[in-house]
């Protein structure tokens, strides 16, 4: 098998490819997609090349197998959050590797997963590997900016490509940390809704000298400062419920769900991890954005705002009810808006997720979580394909990689990526 062998050096030129989604037009994802089209015809595949628009493409083939029904969608996303290059200590596009580490931005967010579907992708062609079901793989535009250009585009326009799928793989899920110093793989099951806001306030325009009690600086920031001291209730689904009850077997911590303290001490115990874990525990509404006025002694007619919320899944229209109450008069329109996602964790389909885990880590323990931001599985439900986050990366203990994402020096251990692609290909390999 060479594909293991392969995904660090195809890791390393993508993140060479500066496919920073600015938003903007122009060619984002392009030179990237290009790259990936080359790869998959030098083994002889023929993949389709979809584009919302010019310089914005999605890649996309598939692999036939025994049966065509009930296929899995593995997908990745080729653009990347900016980064600023003199915040960082090597060049963020240079795909630098040192310290045991592949430097770059998408080193984890996500031209690693890419680079490993890449991989096995390669060597499936190589063998002539029949899977058991359909292998849908896609590379997708503009997933961090919300998949407008990107999945979203391919589902409205092409759902064709999609024909039979039933369950999808993608990013954020498949990573260990630590708990009693057992490694503990955390495969993403769920995500929390994702409503991105644009807020306005009216009022009435002024010299900032005068008294005006129809300001619309005052009433944003005061309709923000309810929203972010906001205090939202515990509510544990059964994905968060079932990785605090096995966290709890593993570290002795007992698990009561009415126990708040008690549940932060379960957190914590998760190392690193917790940044992402904690934030499963209820809802979060979070100001973003603020704009407003042109001269310090002018008042504004209007002031205008950002706000990023993310419910927990089953509680979306009672969070917007509540959202709206504290906004009072402040008017709000929806960015984006996306549901949240819950798919089991006992199934024939997780199991394969487990085994290929442990044929490679064999004191793996495999548990649960919902992730508190968001990926194009959310996109792919409304096909009703069931999401899961299985992009398997392997750590050393005390490592942050939840800061990894978007986070200034983004890196991956070298030695992930050929584990990572033998975990992927055993899955596809194993999995009914």
């Amino acid at each position: 098998m060479q594909g293991p062998n392969e995904a660090l050096g195809i890791a390393r030129k993508l993140i060479q490819f500066d496919t920073t989604n600015h938003g903007g037009p122009g060619e984002i994802e392009t030179p990237a997609a290009h790259y990936v089209m080359d790869l998959l015809h030098e083994v002889g595949l023929e993949p389709q090349w979809f584009e919302s628009e010019p310089g914005r493409p999605s890649v996309v083939v598939r692999i036939p197998g025994k049966v065509h029904e009930g296929a899995l969608v593995i997908h990745g996303h080729l653009d990347v959050v900016p980064a600023v290059a003199s915040d960082w200590s090597v060049d963020p596009f240079g795909g630098v590797i040192k310290d045991g580490y592949l430097w770059g931005r998408g080193a984890v967010d996500m031209k690693n997963m890419v680079a490993m579907m890449l991989a096995v992708l390669r060597d499936i062609a190589r063998t002539g590997f029949v899977p058991a079901r359909d292998l849908i793989f896609c590379f997708f535009a503009d997933e961090e900016r919300g998949g407008h250009k990107g999945s979203i585009w391919l589902i409205e326009h092409h759902p064709e490509v999609f024909a039979g799928a039933t369950d999808a793989i993608s990013e954020v899920g498949g990573y260990n940390t630590y708990v009693a110093g057992r490694p503990v793989f955390l495969l993403q099951t769920a995500e929390k809704s994702l409503t991105w806001y644009r807020l306005t306030a009216r009022g009435r325009a002024g010299h900032g000298s005068q008294m005006n009690r129809q300001n619309a600086v005052t009433a944003l920031a005061t309709a923000l400062s309810r929203i972010g001291n906001e205090q939202w209730p515990l509510q544990l689904t059964p994905t968060v419920r079932t990785l605090l009850e096995g966290v709890a077997r593993l570290s002795g911590v007992p698990f009561d769900p009415n126990d708040t303290a008690g549940l932060e001490r379960l957190v914590e115990q998760l190392g690193p991890a917790q940044t992402f874990v904690g934030a499963t525990l209820r809802t979060g509404a979070n100001p973003t954005q603020l704009d407003a006025g042109y001269l310090v002694n002018v008042i504004p007619q209007t002031a205008t705002g950002g706000l990023d919320v993310r419910a927990i899944p089953g509680t979306e229209e009672a969070v917007k009810e509540r959202i709206r109450e504290l906004l009072g008069s402040v008017e709000a329109e929806y960015l984006h808006d996306d549901d949240g996602i819950e798919a089991p964790f006992h199934t024939p389909l997780v199991d394969a997720m487990i085994r290929a885990v442990q044929a490679e880590e064999p004191d793996a323990v495999v548990l649960p979580y919902m992730l508190s931001a968001g990926s194009d599985n959310k996109t792919l439900s409304k096909l009703g394909i069931r999401g899961y986050g299985f992009a398997p990366t392997r750590v050393p203990e005390g490592f942050d990689f939840p800061a990894m994402f978007h986070g200034v020096d983004e890196r991956i251990p070298v030695d992930s990526l050929p584990w990572g692609t033998r975990v992927l290909h055993h899955f596809v390999s194993n999995f009914a």
